[in-house]
Order: structure tokens, then C-alpha cells, then sequence
């Protein structure tokens, strides 16, 4: 359970309080009592369930300032429904680096083969997009059903210089806004935007991001404030960490077709055959980008390995998760003890 105002929380402080008051008023009214020559008298005098019929009533109506209080800091509940529309993005780095060959015949071509097999087994209601970065990150292919344009966007992918995780992240959130609104769009510094409210923890939206990268993010936005965007957009984002670890020291060269140019820049890295590539996988970040999110962060260092990853994300378990406010049931409560307390107060009061 999750609190939307959980400061208000902070007035159940009131209720020690209320018991030292009435502990004190209880004391005071002792020292002012008649004296009375025999105590056994009175034990006698008093029925057996005295000290309960004396506190019962306040300790009820403790418990209906308490749940009152819980009351008006909205608690909520998270509730897992079936979902029969689910989007999925596959963001894909497509960093020089990715042309190396440790992955025969080269880590991006391996990956597009793991990415064509994962979409053609994924059903016809799925709605799968595709986004590519180095550099920048760019929506190859909105989300959609048609898995022939998936394939087609998926084998124009090229390569481009340097790294950007974040980047690519942010992107993913853009492109799932557009089919579900119930998720804000990304903020940068060109377009900042008013931050939508964080969903209460574990309010997942039907949607994930599958990120595969072979290094470090080395520009652009920080990893983990994208990560933080999902997050506080319900959105899932699965890493994976692809190819080995002494793989991307080795000059990497890319076929042909692989061979991109980035707007404003020359031809990229990946095409010329040039070194400068930073080797080894940015693990710690990768797994905490899937922490933050509710995600999963996988490794792959082969094709086989990475083909199971794909064969096992948890695609066909989507479901819609939303937060289900029970204020209600704490104000009933609130209202069923007081009524007990005044009720039971007046059908025990004491006689004058």
C-alpha cells in the first residue's frame, strides 16, 4: 500500500498525545475522588469489566482518528489487470563499437538477428517500436503491429559515433506516448515541460523498453535521469549488457551497409575501421536503470546467449497495473469506531 499525501501521515503523532491527556485526566480525577473506608467495598460495588468499559470507548476512538488520518493521505492499492494491447521498444545502440566482431559475424548484425526473432514471435496484438542512438537516439519505427515494417526498419539500422544511454531512453518514452497516453512525454533542456506526478510505487504502465548496448554512455543526458523519468512514468526498462569483455578494444570494422553518416559530422567511426572505442560494459549503470524502472538487467557475451535473453523477457506476462484509491474503507472504519465509542461511552457511562 502507497500513500499519494503520505505527509499527512505525519498526524498520527497526535494520537500519544491523546493517550498522555487522558492518562493525566484519569490521575487527576483519582486525587479529587471521594475517599472511601473499605476498597474491598468498592471492588465489590464495581462489576468485573469496569476497567474495560471504562477505556474501551477511547481506545475506539483512537482507532477512529487513526484510520481517518490514513484516510486523508489517499492511501492506494496496486491492482494488476489483463491488458490485451502492450508496447514494447526496442532501443538499440548503434555505437561503432557494435561492429566488432567478437559476436561473429559482428554485434549489431547478431542483434538485429535476435531483434527479427524476437518480433516475429511476438503476437499480432503487441505494438513493438524501434529506437536507435549513438550520438542521439532516434524513433526508427513508431510502435506498431506490422511486423514486415519492423523488419524493414530493424535491417536499416547504421552505426554513428559514441554513446547515448539516456538518450535512447528518453526517446523510448517519447515514442510510447505516442500510443498511450497515459504517458507524458520525455523533458530535456529544449523541451522541459511541467514533470508529470511519479505513479505511486509499482503502478506500471502495459508498456517496456528492451535497451541493448555494448558499452558506456559517454554523451548526451545522464543515464540514470532518464532511468528516473521512466520510473516516475510507470515505464519498465530491461538492459541488456551485449558482447565481451575485452571485445570493442579491437578496431571494429562494419559492412557496408552498416556504414552510417550522423547529420553535421563525417563518416562513422564504425566504417573507417578507427580504434578509440571504449571496451567493456557499464554493468553497475545498466543494472541500476533496471532497478529504478522495475526492470531486469541481462548479459549476453554470444548470440545463443542473447537469443535466450530475448526468448525470456517477460513479454507475454504484461499487465496493466493501476493504483486503486481505498480512502473509502479507512473512513468507514474511522466512522464504525466512533460510533462504537460513542455508543458503547453512553451504554457504560457510570451513574451520578
Amino acid at each position: 500500500m502507497d500513500f499519494l499525501w503520505s505527509g499527512l501521515l505525519v498526524l498520527l503523532l497526535l494520537l500519544p498525545v491523546l493517550v498522555a491527556v487522558y492518562t493525566w485526566s484519569l490521575r487527576r480525577a483519582r486525587r479529587s475522588g471521594v475517599r472511601y473506608s473499605s476498597l474491598a467495598l468498592v471492588r465489590d460495588a464495581e462489576p468485573g469489566s469496569s476497567r474495560m468499559r471504562r477505556h474501551l470507548p477511547f481506545v475506539l476512538l483512537l482507532a477512529a482518528l487513526g484510520s481517518l488520518v490514513v484516510a486523508m493521505a489517499r492511501p492506494v492499492v496496486i491492482l494488476a489487470v489483463p491488458t490485451n494491447q502492450t508496447t514494447i521498444i526496442l532501443t538499440i545502440d548503434v555505437s561503432g563499437s557494435m561492429c566488432s566482431s567478437d559476436v561473429p559475424p559482428s554485434r549489431l548484425e547478431a542483434a538485429e538477428a535476435a531483434a527479427a526473432a524476437f518480433i516475429s514471435s511476438q503476437s499480432s496484438s503487441t505494438r513493438i517500436g524501434i529506437v536507435a542512438f549513438s550520438s542521439f537516439a532516434e524513433v526508427v519505427q513508431s510502435p506498431t503491429n506490422d511486423q514486415t515494417a519492423l523488419l524493414n526498419a530493424l535491417h536499416s539500422l547504421a552505426t554513428g559515433q559514441r554513446t547515448a544511454i539516456g538518450d535512447g531512453i528518453l526517446a523510448s518514452i517519447d515514442a510510447i506516448s505516442t500510443v498511450d497516453p497515459a504517458v507524458a512525454r520525455s523533458q530535456t533542456g529544449s523541451t522541459p515541460g511541467t514533470a508529470p506526478a511519479p505513479v505511486p510505487k509499482g503502478d506500471y504502465a502495459p508498456d517496456i523498453v528492451v535497451l541493448l548496448t555494448d558499452g558506456a554512455s559517454n554523451t548526451g543526458t545522464p543515464p540514470l535521469d532518464a532511468a528516473q523519468q521512466a520510473a516516475d512514468r510507470g515505464v519498465r526498462v530491461y538492459t541488456i549488457g551485449f558482447g565481451t569483455a575485452n571485445g570493442g578494444a579491437r578496431s571494429p570494422t562494419c559492412a557496408p551497409q552498416f556504414v552510417g553518416h550522423e547529420p553535421g559530422g563525417g563518416a562513422f567511426a564504425g566504417g573507417r575501421g578507427g580504434g578509440g572505442f571504449a571496451s567493456g560494459i557499464d554493468v553497475a549503470t545498466l543494472e541500476q536503470i533496471a532497478a529504478v524502472t522495475g526492470g531486469t538487467y541481462y548479459p549476453a557475451a554470444t548470440a545463443s546467449q542473447l537469443d535466450s535473453v530475448f526468448r525470456n523477457l517477460p513479454t507475454n506476462l504484461i499487465v496493466e497495473h493501476q493504483a486503486a484509491e481505498i480512502s473509502v474503507v479507512f473512513v468507514g472504519l474511522g466512522a464504525l469506531f466512533a460510533a462504537l465509542a460513542i455508543l458503547l461511552g453512553r451504554a457504560w457511562r457510570p451513574l451520578p
